[in-house]
């Protein structure tokens, strides 16, 4: 998110809450208590029940464990402060980032691991080509680590990188051993850089202002959002696609293996408070080519994902989910999930969120303390929930 959006989404807020959104509006948690029984997380008195392919939802003051299938509600581990969840990439674990660090959680055991990352404004969590790569905007450093070693209760030994100056940034690890890292200081977001294996710097473009996020394609073509589009990493080499606005900022993206096309938010009002967009941005990374689509309702950067199919799925401030085909740019669904809502201006408030898993879109309805599972197929609600506490995050173990 840039500088300047940051500063007016928390216009009005604490001091505290306002210096901590600044690295960590997209990525990063904030806010835990640093009281040191709380920080490990205390399971509540409730005995947890067994669950499978769990998911984890956050709330103010902890997290919350269900079962994948039925929703029902396993285990309740207080952990004070604004966190957040993001698979670790294998079949039993969570990572929640704290104001300390990143923290991994066995969410198929029910408690959170000695397993930690430490450093200040943790950031994104980015799963591809069975590697997961951490990044602390605090510190600027990048962690790389194999989700298969998390079973054995230790901390991995996996590759580190530095970045030249700390910021909120992002970085993906390709599977012939490439690391693509974003480049920027607090101040200011430039573009992105290539590693080889032995973190030799082998390519880099900093045509890229304000650069946000990341995605992967079908193919391995990676992409970085940027303030005037998209800059994409393919067989060695980057190609900038040019936003057909002078500030067409693309923020947020979501990929899948299974389309070489990219799923972005898509906003062009720099002076905006908070922009409530309605179009997307489909990203063709065999063509650099860019379409629009307006879907007649907003959204939030907690609506975009991807079906097993590579369907682009979009959740509505209308309540519906939006199943979409990447190559046309057509609606082929509406799915409706929730009541209508409104993306609130503070970006930690909770909204209604969507959290995609083979072929499950889970949905969350903090107003009404739901979650709801849907098959994108059939467009049908399999389960629903109504929980102690209003959720905000959502996330689970990665599918098998």
């Amino acid at each position: 998110m840039n500088k300047s959006i940051r500063n007016r989404a928390v216009s009005g807020t604490a001091l505290a809450l306002a210096v901590s959104a600044v690295l960590t509006a997209c990525g990063g948690g904030d806010g835990a208590s640093s009281d040191t029984k709380a920080a490990k997380g205390t399971p509540s008195a409730r005995p947890a029940t067994e669950v499978k392919d769990p998911l984890v939802a956050t709330f103010d003051g902890g997290l919350y464990i269900l079962d994948g299938e039925s929703l029902e509600l396993g285990r309740t581990i207080e952990l004070p402060g604004f966190n957040r969840v993001n698979p670790a990439g294998d079949e039993d674990h969570v990572i929640v980032s704290t104001d300390a660090g990143f923290r991994v959680l066995d969410a198929t055991g029910q408690a959170l691991t000695d397993i930690t990352y430490e450093g200040a404004k943790p950031g994104h969590v980015v799963r591809h080509a069975g590697k997961t790569v951490l990044f602390t905007d605090g510190t600027g450093e990048v962690n790389v680590l194999d989700p298969a070693d998390l079973a054995g209760g230790k901390k991995p030994e996996g590759r580190t990188y530095t970045s030249a100056e700390a910021h909120h940034g992002v970085a993906i690890e390709l599977s012939n051993g490439e690391l693509l890292s974003t480049l920027g200081t607090e101040e200011k977001r430039t573009g992105a850089l290539v590693l080889d294996k032995d973190n030799k710097e082998i390519a880099r473009n900093e045509n890229c202002p304000g650069v946000h996020g990341e995605a992967a394609a079908e193919g391995e073509a990676v992409a970085v959002g940027c303030e005037d589009g998209v800059l994409i990493y393919k067989d060695g080499e980057f190609t900038k696609v040019d936003a057909p606005d002078d500030y067409g900022r693309i923020g947020n993206q979501a990929g899948s293996d299974a389309s070489p096309i990219l799923l972005g938010d898509y906003k062009t009002d720099p002076d905006a408070e908070l922009e409530r967009p309605t179009r997307i941005s489909l990203i063709d990374t065999r063509t650099a080519k860019l379409r629009l689509v307006d879907l007649g309702t907003s959204y939030s950067f907690r609506s975009l994902g991807r079906g097993p199919h590579g369907e682009a799925l979009v959740l509505g401030t209308d309540g519906a989910l939006r199943v979409i085909d990447p190559e046309t740019g057509k609606v082929d669904k509406e799915i409706p999930v929730v009541d209508e809502w409104q993306e609130p201006l503070d970006w930690q408030q909770p909204r209604p969120t969507l959290f995609v898993r083979d072929h499950t879109a889970y949905v969350s309805e903090p107003g009404k303390r739901t979650l709801h599972a849907v098959d994108i197929e059939s467009g049908e609600k399999t389960a629903s929930v109504t929980l102690p506490k209003s959720t905000n995050e959502l996330s689970g173990v990665a599918a098998h």
